[in-house]
Protein backbone atom coordinates (compact mmCIF):
# COMPACT_ATOMS: atom_id res chain seq x y z
CA UNK A 1 0.00 0.00 0.00
CA UNK A 2 1.70 3.46 -0.96
CA UNK A 3 0.65 6.66 0.91
CA UNK A 4 0.52 7.21 5.03
CA UNK A 5 0.41 3.55 6.55
CA UNK A 6 0.68 1.65 9.89
CA UNK A 7 3.31 -0.56 10.77
CA UNK A 8 1.46 -4.31 10.35
CA UNK A 9 4.29 -6.03 12.21
CA UNK A 10 4.23 -4.03 15.34
CA UNK A 11 0.39 -4.15 15.49
CA UNK A 12 0.75 -7.97 14.86
CA UNK A 13 2.69 -8.20 17.51
CA UNK A 14 0.57 -6.80 19.56
CA UNK A 15 -2.48 -8.69 19.04
CA UNK A 16 -0.56 -11.93 19.61
CA UNK A 17 -0.06 -10.41 22.92
CA UNK A 18 -3.26 -9.44 23.67
CA UNK A 19 -4.12 -12.84 22.58
CA UNK A 20 -1.99 -15.07 25.04
CA UNK A 21 -2.05 -12.64 28.18
CA UNK A 22 -4.58 -9.99 29.18
CA UNK A 23 -2.53 -9.00 31.83
CA UNK A 24 0.11 -7.65 29.24
CA UNK A 25 -2.31 -5.86 26.65
CA UNK A 26 -5.74 -5.39 27.05
CA UNK A 27 -7.89 -6.46 24.16
CA UNK A 28 -8.90 -3.96 21.41
CA UNK A 29 -12.37 -3.40 21.95
CA UNK A 30 -15.08 -4.22 19.10
CA UNK A 31 -16.98 -1.46 17.54
CA UNK A 32 -20.41 -0.93 16.75
CA UNK A 33 -21.93 2.05 14.63
CA UNK A 34 -25.54 2.55 14.87
CA UNK A 35 -26.51 5.76 11.99
CA UNK A 36 -30.33 7.21 11.47
CA UNK A 37 -30.87 9.45 9.07
CA UNK A 38 -32.37 12.58 8.82
CA UNK A 39 -32.03 13.24 12.66
CA UNK A 40 -31.48 15.60 14.58
CA UNK A 41 -31.44 15.69 18.48
CA UNK A 42 -35.27 15.09 18.82
CA UNK A 43 -33.80 12.28 20.37
CA UNK A 44 -33.95 11.03 24.36
CA UNK A 45 -32.08 12.40 26.54
CA UNK A 46 -31.44 15.32 24.48
CA UNK A 47 -35.55 16.38 24.15
CA UNK A 48 -38.06 15.49 26.63
CA UNK A 49 -40.54 15.10 24.11
CA UNK A 50 -39.37 12.51 22.45
CA UNK A 51 -39.43 8.60 23.01
CA UNK A 52 -36.84 6.82 22.46
CA UNK A 53 -36.28 4.19 24.66
CA UNK A 54 -33.66 2.30 23.63
CA UNK A 55 -31.18 5.44 22.59
CA UNK A 56 -32.09 6.90 26.22
CA UNK A 57 -30.64 3.34 27.61
CA UNK A 58 -27.32 3.76 25.63
CA UNK A 59 -27.09 7.07 27.04
CA UNK A 60 -27.55 5.94 30.64
CA UNK A 61 -24.86 3.45 30.04
CA UNK A 62 -22.32 5.95 28.56
CA UNK A 63 -21.67 8.91 27.40
CA UNK A 64 -24.06 12.31 25.51
CA UNK A 65 -21.94 14.83 23.82
CA UNK A 66 -24.25 17.68 23.66
CA UNK A 67 -22.39 20.14 21.63
CA UNK A 68 -21.81 17.61 18.68
CA UNK A 69 -22.34 18.61 15.11
CA UNK A 70 -22.29 17.76 11.36
CA UNK A 71 -19.95 19.38 8.71
CA UNK A 72 -22.92 19.57 6.25
CA UNK A 73 -26.07 19.32 6.57
CA UNK A 74 -26.39 16.61 3.70
CA UNK A 75 -26.10 13.15 3.85
CA UNK A 76 -23.85 12.58 0.92
CA UNK A 77 -20.54 15.46 1.89
CA UNK A 78 -21.61 14.32 5.32
CA UNK A 79 -20.63 10.50 4.85
CA UNK A 80 -17.46 11.50 2.77
CA UNK A 81 -16.29 13.57 5.75
CA UNK A 82 -16.96 10.43 7.96
CA UNK A 83 -15.59 8.10 6.25
CA UNK A 84 -12.56 10.13 5.27
CA UNK A 85 -11.70 11.87 8.25
CA UNK A 86 -11.50 15.33 6.49
CA UNK A 87 -13.87 18.00 5.31
CA UNK A 88 -15.28 17.20 1.73
CA UNK A 89 -14.65 21.43 1.08
CA UNK A 90 -10.70 20.28 1.02
CA UNK A 91 -10.81 17.30 -0.78
CA UNK A 92 -13.71 18.53 -2.93
CA UNK A 93 -16.69 16.16 -2.29
CA UNK A 94 -18.77 18.67 -1.49
CA UNK A 95 -21.63 18.46 -3.66
CA UNK A 96 -24.65 16.83 -3.01
CA UNK A 97 -24.16 12.96 -4.88
CA UNK A 98 -20.99 14.35 -6.71
CA UNK A 99 -18.35 11.68 -7.89
CA UNK A 100 -15.41 12.81 -7.35
CA UNK A 101 -11.43 12.16 -6.58
CA UNK A 102 -9.69 13.04 -3.16
CA UNK A 103 -6.05 13.74 -2.93
CA UNK A 104 -3.82 10.67 -3.03
CA UNK A 105 -2.96 9.76 0.89
CA UNK A 106 -6.49 9.50 1.76
CA UNK A 107 -8.25 7.15 2.81
CA UNK A 108 -11.45 5.36 3.69
CA UNK A 109 -10.53 5.24 7.60
CA UNK A 110 -11.94 1.26 7.79
CA UNK A 111 -8.94 0.39 5.66
CA UNK A 112 -6.53 1.25 8.89
CA UNK A 113 -8.73 -0.50 10.91
CA UNK A 114 -8.96 -3.40 8.69
CA UNK A 115 -4.66 -2.88 9.31
CA UNK A 116 -5.09 -3.24 12.77
CA UNK A 117 -6.63 -6.34 12.23
CA UNK A 118 -10.36 -5.90 12.38
CA UNK A 119 -13.50 -7.33 10.14
CA UNK A 120 -15.13 -4.32 9.20
CA UNK A 121 -18.86 -4.24 7.78
CA UNK A 122 -21.39 -1.57 6.56
CA UNK A 123 -24.96 -2.67 6.34
CA UNK A 124 -25.33 -0.63 3.63
CA UNK A 125 -25.67 2.55 2.94
CA UNK A 126 -22.46 4.44 2.01
CA UNK A 127 -23.21 7.66 -0.08
CA UNK A 128 -19.62 8.69 0.05
CA UNK A 129 -19.01 10.93 -3.30
CA UNK A 130 -17.02 8.52 -4.56
CA UNK A 131 -16.97 4.64 -5.05
CA UNK A 132 -16.76 2.36 -2.14
CA UNK A 133 -13.04 1.18 -2.16
CA UNK A 134 -13.03 -2.63 -1.97
CA UNK A 135 -9.78 -1.77 0.60
CA UNK A 136 -12.65 -0.88 3.39
CA UNK A 137 -14.60 -3.34 4.10
CA UNK A 138 -14.44 -7.31 4.70
CA UNK A 139 -18.24 -6.80 3.51
CA UNK A 140 -20.04 -3.80 2.14
CA UNK A 141 -23.74 -5.18 1.44
CA UNK A 142 -27.41 -5.49 2.81
CA UNK A 143 -26.11 -9.10 4.74
CA UNK A 144 -22.79 -7.55 6.63
CA UNK A 145 -23.21 -8.19 9.96
CA UNK A 146 -20.11 -9.17 12.24
CA UNK A 147 -21.44 -13.00 13.20
CA UNK A 148 -19.98 -13.31 9.71
CA UNK A 149 -16.15 -12.57 9.85
CA UNK A 150 -14.35 -16.14 9.57
CA UNK A 151 -12.68 -15.74 13.44
CA UNK A 152 -15.15 -15.06 16.09
CA UNK A 153 -12.47 -14.15 18.08
CA UNK A 154 -11.34 -11.52 15.61
CA UNK A 155 -12.39 -7.67 16.75
CA UNK A 156 -14.96 -5.91 14.91
CA UNK A 157 -16.31 -2.78 13.20
CA UNK A 158 -19.90 -3.15 12.44
CA UNK A 159 -22.02 -0.13 10.69
CA UNK A 160 -25.70 -0.36 10.62
CA UNK A 161 -27.56 2.75 8.73
CA UNK A 162 -30.64 2.98 9.62
CA UNK A 163 -33.12 4.83 6.85
CA UNK A 164 -36.26 4.57 8.49
CA UNK A 165 -36.20 8.26 10.11
CA UNK A 166 -35.22 9.27 6.02
CA UNK A 167 -37.42 12.49 5.08
CA UNK A 168 -39.22 10.51 2.89
CA UNK A 169 -40.39 8.55 5.53
CA UNK A 170 -41.99 11.78 7.17
CA UNK A 171 -44.30 11.82 4.23
CA UNK A 172 -45.56 8.63 4.54
CA UNK A 173 -46.27 9.01 8.77
CA UNK A 174 -47.76 11.83 7.63
CA UNK A 175 -49.94 10.07 5.00
CA UNK A 176 -50.73 7.26 7.82
CA UNK A 177 -51.64 9.94 10.69
CA UNK A 178 -54.29 11.30 8.57
CA UNK A 179 -55.74 7.53 7.31
CA UNK A 180 -55.62 6.59 11.48
CA UNK A 181 -55.26 8.21 14.79
CA UNK A 182 -54.26 4.93 16.01
CA UNK A 183 -50.96 5.17 13.73
CA UNK A 184 -49.83 8.34 15.60
CA UNK A 185 -47.11 7.86 18.02
CA UNK A 186 -47.23 11.34 18.99
CA UNK A 187 -49.66 13.79 20.12
CA UNK A 188 -49.14 17.09 17.45
CA UNK A 189 -50.79 19.28 19.58
CA UNK A 190 -48.45 18.83 22.50
CA UNK A 191 -45.11 19.01 20.88
CA UNK A 192 -43.14 22.32 20.89
CA UNK A 193 -43.08 23.65 17.37
CA UNK A 194 -39.60 25.36 16.33
CA UNK A 195 -40.69 29.46 15.85
CA UNK A 196 -39.29 28.85 12.28
CA UNK A 197 -42.64 26.74 11.75
CA UNK A 198 -46.19 28.33 10.94
CA UNK A 199 -48.40 27.57 13.54
CA UNK A 200 -50.57 25.48 11.06
CA UNK A 201 -51.86 21.87 11.67
CA UNK A 202 -50.16 20.69 8.98
CA UNK A 203 -46.85 21.62 9.84
CA UNK A 204 -47.47 20.47 13.47
CA UNK A 205 -48.68 16.83 12.19
CA UNK A 206 -45.80 16.86 10.02
CA UNK A 207 -43.40 18.11 12.98
CA UNK A 208 -45.25 14.72 15.05
CA UNK A 209 -44.78 12.82 11.75
CA UNK A 210 -40.88 13.01 12.42
CA UNK A 211 -40.87 12.07 15.95
CA UNK A 212 -42.69 9.34 15.02
CA UNK A 213 -40.40 7.52 12.72
CA UNK A 214 -37.58 8.18 15.17
CA UNK A 215 -39.78 5.96 17.73
CA UNK A 216 -39.83 3.97 14.93
CA UNK A 217 -36.32 3.49 14.19
CA UNK A 218 -35.60 3.44 17.99
CA UNK A 219 -37.06 0.00 18.39
CA UNK A 220 -34.79 -1.42 15.47
CA UNK A 221 -31.73 0.27 17.11
CA UNK A 222 -33.06 -1.79 20.40
CA UNK A 223 -33.02 -4.90 18.31
CA UNK A 224 -29.19 -4.61 17.21
CA UNK A 225 -28.32 -3.39 20.78
CA UNK A 226 -30.19 -6.62 21.94
CA UNK A 227 -28.51 -8.93 19.13
CA UNK A 228 -25.05 -7.56 20.39
CA UNK A 229 -26.12 -8.38 24.32
CA UNK A 230 -27.19 -12.22 23.40
CA UNK A 231 -23.92 -12.84 21.84
CA UNK A 232 -22.08 -11.98 24.73
CA UNK A 233 -20.39 -8.90 23.03
CA UNK A 234 -21.75 -5.93 24.80
CA UNK A 235 -19.40 -5.80 27.38
CA UNK A 236 -16.39 -5.37 25.24
CA UNK A 237 -17.62 -4.02 22.23
CA UNK A 238 -17.49 0.40 21.83
CA UNK A 239 -21.34 1.44 20.65
CA UNK A 240 -21.42 4.52 18.29
CA UNK A 241 -24.98 6.29 17.92
CA UNK A 242 -25.01 9.37 15.75
CA UNK A 243 -27.55 11.10 13.24
CA UNK A 244 -26.10 12.36 10.13
CA UNK A 245 -27.21 15.65 10.11
CA UNK A 246 -31.06 17.22 11.64
CA UNK A 247 -34.55 16.87 10.48
CA UNK A 248 -35.52 15.92 7.35
CA UNK A 249 -38.12 19.07 7.07
CA UNK A 250 -37.97 22.56 5.99
CA UNK A 251 -34.68 24.58 7.36
CA UNK A 252 -33.42 21.74 8.59
CA UNK A 253 -32.04 19.05 6.55
CA UNK A 254 -29.89 20.85 4.00
CA UNK A 255 -29.40 24.15 5.68
CA UNK A 256 -26.14 24.92 8.30
CA UNK A 257 -28.32 26.31 11.03
CA UNK A 258 -28.25 24.14 14.67
CA UNK A 259 -31.37 22.38 13.14
CA UNK A 260 -29.40 21.18 10.19
CA UNK A 261 -26.24 20.73 11.81
CA UNK A 262 -26.48 19.96 15.40
CA UNK A 263 -26.47 16.58 16.04
CA UNK A 264 -26.83 12.99 18.61
CA UNK A 265 -24.08 11.20 19.44
CA UNK A 266 -23.75 8.86 22.16
CA UNK A 267 -21.46 6.02 23.17
CA UNK A 268 -21.24 4.04 25.26
CA UNK A 269 -17.85 1.39 26.24
CA UNK A 270 -18.14 -0.80 29.14
CA UNK A 271 -15.14 0.11 31.67
CA UNK A 272 -13.99 2.97 29.79
CA UNK A 273 -16.25 5.41 29.52
CA UNK A 274 -18.50 6.40 33.32
CA UNK A 275 -22.14 5.79 32.64
CA UNK A 276 -24.76 8.45 32.47
CA UNK A 277 -22.19 11.17 32.02
CA UNK A 278 -22.79 14.22 29.62
CA UNK A 279 -20.00 16.40 27.86
CA UNK A 280 -20.23 19.94 26.51
CA UNK A 281 -16.93 20.58 24.77
CA UNK A 282 -17.22 20.86 20.98
CA UNK A 283 -17.28 17.16 18.96
CA UNK A 284 -17.91 17.26 15.48
CA UNK A 285 -18.34 13.91 12.89
CA UNK A 286 -14.38 14.57 11.66
CA UNK A 287 -13.48 13.72 14.93
CA UNK A 288 -14.96 9.82 14.43
CA UNK A 289 -12.25 8.72 11.71
CA UNK A 290 -9.31 9.47 14.28
CA UNK A 291 -11.31 8.38 17.71
CA UNK A 292 -11.70 5.07 16.18
CA UNK A 293 -8.63 4.33 14.92
CA UNK A 294 -6.92 5.33 18.47
CA UNK A 295 -8.96 2.97 20.91
CA UNK A 296 -8.69 0.36 18.11
CA UNK A 297 -4.88 0.74 18.72
CA UNK A 298 -3.57 3.18 16.02
CA UNK A 299 -1.96 6.19 15.31
CA UNK A 300 -4.31 8.76 13.27
CA UNK A 301 -2.81 10.03 9.93
CA UNK A 302 -1.57 13.75 10.89
CA UNK A 303 -3.42 14.60 7.70
CA UNK A 304 -6.88 14.14 9.73
CA UNK A 305 -9.12 17.09 10.10
CA UNK A 306 -10.39 15.71 13.72
CA UNK A 307 -9.07 15.09 16.93
CA UNK A 308 -9.84 11.77 19.47
CA UNK A 309 -12.76 12.70 21.29
CA UNK A 310 -12.48 9.15 24.16
CA UNK A 311 -9.66 6.99 25.51
CA UNK A 312 -6.63 7.94 26.51
CA UNK A 313 -5.02 9.90 23.08
CA UNK A 314 -8.02 12.54 23.24
CA UNK A 315 -7.14 16.11 21.70
CA UNK A 316 -7.76 19.28 22.76
CA UNK A 317 -11.12 20.86 21.89
CA UNK A 318 -11.57 23.43 18.91
CA UNK A 319 -12.18 26.76 19.14
CA UNK A 320 -14.25 26.74 16.04
CA UNK A 321 -15.72 24.49 14.32
CA UNK A 322 -16.80 24.95 10.14
CA UNK A 323 -19.34 23.98 8.44
CA UNK A 324 -20.46 23.54 4.73
CA UNK A 325 -23.29 23.51 1.94
CA UNK A 326 -22.72 23.42 -1.80
CA UNK A 327 -24.98 21.99 -4.76
CA UNK A 328 -27.68 20.27 -3.06
CA UNK A 329 -29.30 17.89 -5.58
CA UNK A 330 -30.23 19.75 -8.84
CA UNK A 331 -29.71 23.86 -7.07
CA UNK A 332 -26.25 25.09 -6.62
CA UNK A 333 -25.67 27.71 -3.49
CA UNK A 334 -22.19 27.40 -1.59
CA UNK A 335 -22.74 28.83 1.85
CA UNK A 336 -19.93 28.42 4.59
CA UNK A 337 -20.35 28.64 8.26
CA UNK A 338 -18.38 29.07 11.45
CA UNK A 339 -19.52 28.98 15.06
CA UNK A 340 -17.69 29.43 18.48
CA UNK A 341 -19.42 29.13 21.86
CA UNK A 342 -21.92 32.09 21.42
CA UNK A 343 -22.20 32.98 18.10
CA UNK A 344 -22.69 31.30 14.12
CA UNK A 345 -21.99 33.55 11.27
CA UNK A 346 -23.09 32.15 8.39
CA UNK A 347 -21.66 33.40 4.56
CA UNK A 348 -24.12 33.23 1.45
CA UNK A 349 -21.95 33.42 -1.38
CA UNK A 350 -25.07 33.06 -3.35
CA UNK A 351 -27.08 35.66 -1.50
CA UNK A 352 -28.89 37.20 -4.93
CA UNK A 353 -30.58 32.97 -4.88
CA UNK A 354 -33.50 32.62 -2.33
CA UNK A 355 -33.41 30.43 0.32
CA UNK A 356 -35.79 27.64 -0.94
CA UNK A 357 -35.51 26.93 -4.15
CA UNK A 358 -37.23 24.48 -6.13
CA UNK A 359 -35.58 21.07 -5.60
CA UNK A 360 -37.67 17.85 -6.74
CA UNK A 361 -37.32 16.12 -3.56
CA UNK A 362 -37.45 17.83 -0.47
CA UNK A 363 -39.98 20.30 -2.52
CA UNK A 364 -42.61 17.62 -1.54
CA UNK A 365 -41.76 17.36 1.89
CA UNK A 366 -44.97 18.88 4.17
CA UNK A 367 -43.37 22.01 5.62
CA UNK A 368 -42.10 23.13 2.20
CA UNK A 369 -45.60 22.77 0.56
CA UNK A 370 -47.25 24.43 3.88
CA UNK A 371 -44.89 27.53 3.93
CA UNK A 372 -45.64 28.05 0.04
CA UNK A 373 -49.07 27.54 0.49
CA UNK A 374 -48.77 30.43 3.32
CA UNK A 375 -46.44 32.78 1.47
CA UNK A 376 -49.38 32.97 -1.39
CA UNK A 377 -51.83 34.07 0.67
CA UNK A 378 -49.42 36.40 2.80
CA UNK A 379 -49.75 34.58 6.01
CA UNK A 380 -46.35 33.56 7.17
CA UNK A 381 -45.40 35.14 10.67
CA UNK A 382 -42.46 37.71 11.43
CA UNK A 383 -40.15 34.64 12.11
CA UNK A 384 -41.54 32.52 9.33
CA UNK A 385 -41.39 35.13 6.63
CA UNK A 386 -37.54 35.78 6.01
CA UNK A 387 -37.08 32.02 5.04
CA UNK A 388 -39.16 32.51 1.67
CA UNK A 389 -37.60 35.35 0.84
CA UNK A 390 -36.16 35.61 -2.92
CA UNK A 391 -32.65 36.55 -1.89
CA UNK A 392 -30.77 36.19 1.17
CA UNK A 393 -28.38 38.51 3.25
CA UNK A 394 -24.90 38.29 2.50
CA UNK A 395 -23.84 37.87 5.92
CA UNK A 396 -25.88 35.97 8.83
CA UNK A 397 -24.64 36.62 12.37
CA UNK A 398 -26.71 34.76 15.32
CA UNK A 399 -25.90 34.49 19.01
CA UNK A 400 -26.84 30.77 19.64
CA UNK A 401 -27.16 31.06 23.00
CA UNK A 402 -29.95 33.50 23.31
CA UNK A 403 -31.53 32.49 20.19
CA UNK A 404 -30.60 28.68 19.91
CA UNK A 405 -33.08 28.57 16.91
CA UNK A 406 -31.49 31.33 14.80
CA UNK A 407 -33.95 33.45 13.59
CA UNK A 408 -32.64 37.01 14.81
CA UNK A 409 -29.73 37.94 12.41
CA UNK A 410 -27.80 40.16 13.90
CA UNK A 411 -25.12 41.03 11.11
CA UNK A 412 -26.43 44.48 10.26
CA UNK A 413 -26.15 45.23 14.03
CA UNK A 414 -23.39 47.24 15.07
CA UNK A 415 -23.16 46.51 18.22
CA UNK A 416 -22.19 43.14 17.31
CA UNK A 417 -19.66 44.50 14.74
CA UNK A 418 -16.50 43.18 16.44
CA UNK A 419 -18.01 39.32 16.73
CA UNK A 420 -19.31 39.70 12.81
CA UNK A 421 -15.20 41.25 12.32
CA UNK A 422 -13.95 38.26 14.32
CA UNK A 423 -15.71 35.27 12.73
CA UNK A 424 -15.48 36.43 9.40
CA UNK A 425 -11.67 36.76 9.18
CA UNK A 426 -11.37 33.16 10.89
CA UNK A 427 -13.83 31.75 8.51
CA UNK A 428 -12.00 33.43 5.18
CA UNK A 429 -8.52 32.11 6.96
CA UNK A 430 -9.94 28.45 7.33
CA UNK A 431 -11.26 28.68 3.48
CA UNK A 432 -7.71 29.62 2.34
CA UNK A 433 -5.88 26.92 4.71
CA UNK A 434 -8.51 24.36 3.13
CA UNK A 435 -7.90 25.46 -0.05
CA UNK A 436 -11.82 25.34 -0.68
CA UNK A 437 -13.03 23.56 -3.33
CA UNK A 438 -16.38 25.19 -3.53
CA UNK A 439 -14.73 28.43 -5.19
CA UNK A 440 -13.72 25.97 -8.05
CA UNK A 441 -16.63 25.61 -10.64
CA UNK A 442 -18.09 22.04 -10.50
CA UNK A 443 -17.33 20.92 -14.08
CA UNK A 444 -14.23 22.58 -13.94
CA UNK A 445 -13.37 20.88 -10.70
CA UNK A 446 -14.62 17.56 -12.76
CA UNK A 447 -12.38 18.33 -15.70
CA UNK A 448 -9.35 18.58 -12.94
CA UNK A 449 -9.68 15.34 -11.47
CA UNK A 450 -10.56 13.50 -14.86
CA UNK A 451 -8.44 14.62 -17.15
CA UNK A 452 -10.35 12.07 -19.93
CA UNK A 453 -13.51 13.94 -18.73
CA UNK A 454 -15.01 10.46 -17.54
CA UNK A 455 -13.13 8.91 -14.93
CA UNK A 456 -10.26 7.45 -14.10
CA UNK A 457 -9.19 3.56 -13.72
CA UNK A 458 -5.94 2.56 -10.93
CA UNK A 459 -3.60 0.64 -13.02
CA UNK A 460 -3.29 -3.22 -12.21
CA UNK A 461 -0.12 -3.46 -9.31
CA UNK A 462 2.71 -4.84 -10.81
CA UNK A 463 3.74 -9.01 -9.78
CA UNK A 464 7.25 -10.37 -8.79
CA UNK A 465 7.10 -13.99 -7.45
CA UNK A 466 9.99 -16.17 -5.42
CA UNK A 467 9.82 -19.93 -4.64
CA UNK A 468 9.92 -21.23 -1.21
CA UNK A 469 10.07 -24.39 0.24
CA UNK A 470 8.00 -27.43 -0.85
CA UNK A 471 6.53 -25.74 -3.84
CA UNK A 472 5.38 -22.54 -2.14
CA UNK A 473 5.40 -19.64 -4.05
CA UNK A 474 5.51 -15.78 -2.25
CA UNK A 475 3.96 -13.00 -4.37
CA UNK A 476 5.01 -9.46 -3.80
CA UNK A 477 2.81 -7.15 -5.12
CA UNK A 478 3.82 -2.89 -6.35
CA UNK A 479 1.37 -0.17 -7.01
CA UNK A 480 1.77 1.87 -10.16
CA UNK A 481 -1.45 4.28 -9.04
CA UNK A 482 -0.41 7.06 -6.74
CA UNK A 483 -2.14 6.93 -3.76
CA UNK A 484 -3.51 3.32 -4.53
CA UNK A 485 -4.10 0.38 -1.85
CA UNK A 486 -3.91 -3.00 -2.94
CA UNK A 487 -5.56 -6.14 -2.71
CA UNK A 488 -5.89 -9.87 -3.24
CA UNK A 489 -8.31 -12.97 -3.05
CA UNK A 490 -7.88 -16.69 -3.47
CA UNK A 491 -9.90 -18.13 -6.12
CA UNK A 492 -10.96 -21.48 -7.05
CA UNK A 493 -11.24 -24.75 -5.18
CA UNK A 494 -9.51 -24.51 -2.18
CA UNK A 495 -10.49 -21.36 -0.28
CA UNK A 496 -10.76 -22.30 2.89
CA UNK A 497 -10.90 -19.04 5.51
CA UNK A 498 -9.76 -16.98 2.59
CA UNK A 499 -12.97 -14.83 1.85
CA UNK A 500 -13.37 -12.05 -0.21
CA UNK A 501 -10.84 -9.08 -0.89
CA UNK A 502 -7.96 -8.70 1.61
CA UNK A 503 -5.90 -5.89 1.98
CA UNK A 504 -2.22 -6.51 0.87
CA UNK A 505 0.50 -6.20 3.58
CA UNK A 506 3.33 -8.12 2.92
CA UNK A 507 4.44 -11.21 0.86
CA UNK A 508 1.74 -13.52 -0.32
CA UNK A 509 2.02 -16.86 0.11
CA UNK A 510 0.60 -19.31 -2.12
CA UNK A 511 0.71 -23.21 -1.83
CA UNK A 512 0.64 -25.66 -4.61
CA UNK A 513 -2.69 -25.44 -7.10
CA UNK A 514 -3.99 -22.02 -5.46
CA UNK A 515 -4.51 -19.05 -7.04
CA UNK A 516 -4.99 -15.75 -6.14
CA UNK A 517 -6.63 -12.46 -7.89
CA UNK A 518 -5.03 -8.86 -6.93
CA UNK A 519 -6.30 -5.23 -7.81
CA UNK A 520 -5.11 -1.71 -7.11
CA UNK A 521 -7.77 0.52 -5.43
CA UNK A 522 -7.85 4.06 -5.26
CA UNK A 523 -10.51 6.51 -3.87
CA UNK A 524 -12.76 8.09 -7.00
CA UNK A 525 -11.15 5.50 -9.53
CA UNK A 526 -12.32 2.68 -10.69
CA UNK A 527 -10.28 -0.14 -9.28
CA UNK A 528 -7.69 -1.96 -12.02
CA UNK A 529 -8.64 -5.23 -13.53
CA UNK A 530 -7.54 -8.19 -11.89
CA UNK A 531 -4.45 -9.66 -12.31
CA UNK A 532 -4.67 -13.57 -11.72
CA UNK A 533 -1.71 -15.24 -10.26
CA UNK A 534 -1.68 -19.21 -10.24
CA UNK A 535 0.99 -21.08 -8.78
Amino acid sequence: MTGIQFRPTALAVAALLAATSTDLLAKPPNILWISIEDTGQQVEPYDAYARTPNIARLAREGVTFLEAYSHSPVCAPTRSGIITGMYPTAIGTQHMRSRMVPPPYVRAFPEYLRELGYYTTNNSKTDYNFDVPVTAWDDSSRSAHWKNRPDPDQPFFAVFNLGSSHEGSVRRQLNDRYISSELAIHDAARLPLPPYYPETPKAREAWAAYYDVITITDRTIGEILQELEDSGLAEETLVVFWGDHGAGLARAKRWIYDSGLKVPLIMRWPGKIEPDTLRADFVQFLDLAPTMISVAGGDPPDYLHGRVIIGENQGPEPEYLYHGRDRMDERYDMIRGIRNREYLYIRNFESHRPWVQFMRTPSQGPIYMELERLKLIGALGPLVAPFMQDTKPFEELYDVVADPHQVHNLAADSRYEAELVLLRGELENWMRTMDDKGLVPEPELYRRMYPNEDSATAEAPLVSKRNGEGGTVFVTLRAQTEGSSLAYRFVGEDTTGKIGWQLYEDEIQIEQGQQIEVIASRLGYEPSPAVAVRN
